[in-house]
């Protein structure tokens, strides 16, 4: 079950494991446009309330400066707010949580569930949003509450293209990460870099072209075999460029061999979602084992595109059990292909 001290410092090991340092957000910054404080020393107590007061339509960055504290509810950057950002202010990003406790079977006051999409603490519809050095979270309470069978619970569900996610934690159970974009077909590019993200099942899922650098991807200990699935991509079969990890480590305190890399998401059965998880360069645990990757339902794993490449660790097993990039693939799949797209976009230089 996932640790309830979060707010604390037990899940800030991701820190550690991608080299962040303590140097404050607002090095190398602008000024914030407008501050967010609990205390009520800033220009809003809650952050959904800075968000809906920043300008629509913008064209150049409008930075919303987030003082510690945990701010709660849910949270939503809409189509017409491109080009917002969230920073941290404090000086690791443990310090500021954004968080909200639903998940997908819990009822809504019309005594409907909220569903999948509908539980994300956080959802991000806006183009070129940017998160810098703070902490998503879905609080949701598995053990609280039995009655609940769909426990689906995500903290950051993003729809939109071009995102950047800098030291950035993310925490949740099930269904930690949503990337996605706006329907089938549609490309959405996201960035992040010194990340953390953790969770159980498929706690990182979607159609969304994404790239982990440096990140710290940590699955928690369910108690069961499996132990969960770190992902599960719906990568159009349109689209060349799905899930990329690359220079991250994959930890757990699961069992040894109790995890799996993925298995591929099929939304309503759709036949073009032929998912992409490509994990290169990485550090993996042992709780990862020879046959890393899962059917999902009818949907066998050998018809996705699942690749590794030059991975070391315990958990690195090169066998026929492990489809492995060749050397002229890893040149073509790479971070800047993945991102790059018609616009020649660069998140590295942003």
């Amino acid at each position: 079950m996932r640790r309830r001290t979060f707010l604390g410092m037990s899940s800030g090991l991701g820190i550690v494991a991608t080299g962040l340092t303590t140097t404050p957000a607002l090095a190398g910054g602008r000024r914030p446009d407008l501050t967010v404080a609990v205390d009520g020393s800033g220009d809003h107590t809650g952050i959904q309330a800075a968000i809906d007061a920043a300008p629509a339509g913008a064209t150049e960055p409008f930075v919303i400066g987030v003082r510690p504290g945990t701010y709660l509810g849910q949270v939503v950057v809409p189509a017409t707010k491109p080009f917002l950002e969230l920073r941290g202010l404090g000086r690791r990003p443990d310090d500021v949580v954004i968080a909200d406790d639903r998940a997908n079977g819990t009822l809504k006051p019309d005594g409907t569930p909220w569903g999948t999409s509908g539980s994300a603490s956080v959802t991000v519809s806006g183009a070129d949003f940017r998160a810098v050095n703070l902490t998503f979270a879905n609080l949701f309470d598995e053990a609280a509450h039995p009655e609940i069978t769909n426990r689906q619970a995500v903290a950051v569900l993003t729809r939109a293209d071009r995102l950047i996610f800098d030291r950035v934690r993310f925490l949740a159970n099930q269904d930690t990460m949503y990337v996605n974009s706006s329907a089938a077909g549609v490309v959405a590019r996201v960035h992040l870099r010194d990340c953390y993200v953790e969770g159980d099942v498929d706690f990182i899922f979607g159609r969304a072209t994404a790239v982990f650098d440096r990140c710290r991807i940590h699955s928690l200990n369910r108690g069961s075999t499996p132990n969960g699935y770190v992902t599960a991509p719906s990568t159009d079969i349109t689209n060349p460029y799905g899930l990329l990890f690359q220079r991250s480590r994959f930890t757990s305190d699961a069992p040894a061999g109790t995890v799996l890399l993925g298995r591929p998401w099929h939304p309503s059965n759709d036949p073009n979602a032929i998912g992409q998880t490509i994990i290169r360069e990485s550090w993996i645990g042992a709780h990862i084992p020879d046959v890393a990757w899962s059917d999902f339902g009818a949907w066998p794993w050998e018809e996705a595109r699942f690749f590794e490449y030059r991975n070391a660790g315990p958990g690195a097993i090169v066998s026929a059990n492990r489809p492995q990039l060749t050397d002229g693939q890893a040149g073509e799949y790479t971070a800047a292909a993945f991102l790059r797209g018609g616009d020649d976009w660069a998140p590295e230089r942003c």
